[in-house]
């Protein structure tokens, strides 16, 4: 099985556990432990699953504010601090991903510009 359809695999698990109460799935550490390159993660946020995950963390929005007749009728068993916790942790799953993206691209890492060292006269 190839590195990228293990994440597709990894996440959808992860979707399914969160509505069950369980978050444990940390996709920043999973991808960088294993040396994801920008390619696959690019992938990954343009993919189906990204995009579900969005709809999902949209809709989850539209039932705790009570806007939504179709949203409440969908997560109407979820608590709202349930959904939240949900949601919450369905757009981490995002900002992972973008943040895993970012700072693979190419160039200078963040935070290692040259600072030029300050020397006290005495």
């Amino acid at each position: 099985m190839e590195p990228t359809e293990e994440i597709y695999l990894l996440v959808e698990k992860s979707i399914d556990a969160a509505f069950d109460g369980k978050f444990l799935f940390n996709l920043y550490t999973y991808v960088k432990s294993s040396k994801f390159t920008r390619r696959d993660m690019t992938a990954f946020i343009e993919s189906p699953t990204a995009e579900s995950i969005s709809n999902i963390v949209t809709e989850l929005e539209l039932y705790i504010k009570g806007k939504d007749k179709i949203a409440k009728e969908a997560y109407g068993y979820l608590s709202k601090p349930n959904a939240r916790k949900i949601k919450d942790y369905l757009y981490k799953i995002l900002e992972d991903a973008w943040k895993y993206e970012k700072e693979r691209r190419p160039g200078r890492k963040p935070g290692t510009k040259n600072k030029r060292k300050r020397v006290l006269n005495k």
